[in-house]
């Protein structure tokens, strides 16, 4: 039964938009809903991009992405509020200074700052303004293994993994480094400061393509367990199985010659299809029967 009152599990996104739906603000809004939450969001830049290469970036004005977030978050407020692509230093600092407002709600930053294709996403400057502003409002940050190594300077210790964690977490937030190779699987490596919480999660290799947002989806499905509740840790295991079941799913699509998205519907698409196949049968029967 669903209470009367306000919208439920309110996820606030500030990431850019792209053409394919599978990357961006777009992998957001379905990991979001796909989770059971509610997704908006302010867009920062529009790209234009393939499956192969990132072609163009736009940027929306500094001053339209902060009136964005403003009227949002003054009228209908959020539960959980996720940043993804930035791009610029001076936008990295405006974002920050409009956080801090909404400083008792959890931030998920995913910093997006390389695509699938190996496109970069960030200006060199704004690296700093990451480190120096937004960190540190962050309740935990998700950076894949290439971003980890951005924002340490330098490669990761695999045999010293949580001396590097800890480097990414001396702001007070949590951290999940993604995607680093573990013998013949992958391994997401998370740590927790504030009770020392080390965790590895090793998953095999899924042979696909199909990873374009998964970055993305992974981090708004964070985000959307945040907002309906969930600890840090309870919404980081659920947040694994769904991703991993994504890329699965989504690893018997093709899309496009490069890279393409995963399958967030997982959990409808066996009902889909059964709904799909009695239509056909009753439109069968009708004209048989004419």
């Amino acid at each position: 039964m669903i209470k009367e009152g306000k919208v439920p599990y309110r996820v606030f996104v500030i990431a850019g938009s792209e053409p394919l739906g599978s990357a961006g603000i777009q992998a957001d809004v379905k990991a979001i809903s796909a989770c059971g939450g509610y997704a908006a969001g302010a867009i920062t830049c529009v790209v234009d991009e393939d499956t192969e290469h990132v072609k163009d970036v736009c940027l929306i004005p500094v001053d339209m992405v902060v009136s964005q977030i403003q009227s949002f978050m003054e009228d209908v407020g959020a539960d959980c509020i996720k940043t993804g692509m930035l791009y610029s230093k001076d936008l990295v600092l405006k974002v920050s200074e409009m956080i801090k407002n909404y400083a008792g709600i959890p931030l998920v930053v995913d910093p997006v700052m390389v695509s699938s294709s190996g496109d970069q996403l960030l200006e060199d400057e704004a690296i700093f303004c990451y480190k120096k502003k937004l960190m540190p409002l962050a309740t935990i940050i998700t950076p894949n293994m290439r971003e980890a190594e951005i924002l340490l300077g330098r490669k990761l210790n695999i045999h010293g993994i949580l001396d590097d964690l800890k480097e990414l977490s001396i702001w007070g937030n949590s951290v999940i480094i993604k995607s680093v190779p573990y013998k013949d699987k992958l391994a997401d490596y998370f740590y927790c400061p504030q009770n020392g919480d080390f965790r590895e999660y090793i998953k095999p290799i899924i042979k696909t393509k199909n990873v374009n947002g998964t970055g993305d989806m992974f981090a708004s499905s964070i985000a959307t367990y945040l907002a309906r509740g969930w600890n840090i840790i309870d919404a980081i295991d659920k947040s694994e199985d769904f991703i991993h079941k994504a890329i699965s799913y989504g690893a018997k699509f093709s899309f496009g010659t490069g890279f393409g998205p995963v399958f967030p519907f997982y959990k409808n698409y066996t009902k889909l299809q059964k709904e799909n196949l009695r239509y056909r049968m009753n439109i069968s029967q009708d004209r048989n029967n004419r």
